[in-house]
Formats: C-alpha cells, structure tokens, sequence
C-alpha cells in the first residue's frame, strides 16, 4: 500500500478547504463528461480505485481507470452521439483517519441527444470519496458510486 504525503488542512480554514474541494470537482467532472479518459484518470493517484458501480469489479490505476470510462461510455452508448453532464451536490468533506478528506455527494448524471431538446436523468447516485493532497493538489485515492437503483 503506498503512503500519501497528506496536509492537515481541516483544522486551518474549512470554508477554504471547501471550496478548494468543490473546484478540484469541477475541473474533475468537467474531464469526465468531455470524456477525455487520461485526463480524468490523473486526477487520481496512481493507484487509485474507481469502483463505478457495486456490480463492475473495481478499475485499479490510472491506465484501468481511462479504460474502464470508455469502456462503460460503448457499453451504455455505443457510438450514439450523447453529451452527458454530472451534477454533484449536497457535498460533505471529512477528516479521514491518515489526514485524508472523506467527501460524500449526491450526483445526477444527465444525458442530452442532439434529437431531443429535454435531458433524461439516469442515474442518481452516492458518492463516496477518499481525497489527498499529493505534490500540492488534490487527487482521488479512491472513488465508490453506489446507483440509487442499487441501494435498496
């Protein structure tokens, strides 16, 4: 297991903290809908978890975590033209035990087709991450999404 060099920043300026978490998202979410894989996938640690699902085995890396997001863009799209937006809220940011951040979100995934002015909404999700500073920004150790649908 690999040890993050990790900044104790929750007992300095929450607000701030904060508010560097929520733009580390938007840069993030951002990579994420434009689907560029590599990019997203720096964003995490290099050996970071992406478990997308309780029924998808877990990509494990930055090369797995490119590949499992275009992987599961063909699965559910194809070659469909589709533009997905990710809508994250009602963000909580924790201490973790090692001087990591635990966040925990709500997200709303809408995806909009050139053919079709209204957006469908599919899935809603929680979200539960474990965040660290590393070389003096933030990146995602590890990420589990569990579907609204799945929760039950």
């Amino acid at each position: 297991m690999t040890t993050y060099a990790t900044e104790p920043r929750l007992g300095t300026d929450r607000t701030a903290l904060y508010v560097e978490v929520q733009q580390f998202y938007a840069r993030q979410v951002r990579l994420l809908d434009d689907l560029r894989a590599e990019e997203f996938a720096a964003t995490f640690t290099a050996d970071g978890v992406f478990a997308p699902s309780p029924g998808i085995p877990p990509a494990r890396g930055r090369e797995a975590i490119a590949a499992e997001l275009r992987a599961s863009h063909v699965r559910r799209f194809g070659t469909e033209p589709v533009r997905r937006r990710h809508w994250y809220n009602m963000l909580s940011v924790d201490p973790g035990p090692d001087g990591s951040l635990v966040t925990h979100y709500y997200t709303l995934v809408m995806v909009s087709r050139p053919w079709d002015p209204v957006p469908v909404v599919s899935p809603s999700s929680v979200v539960e991450d474990v965040l660290v500073h590393e070389g003096g920004e933030l990146r995602t150790r590890e990420r589990r999404v569990t579907p609204d649908h799945q929760s039950f």
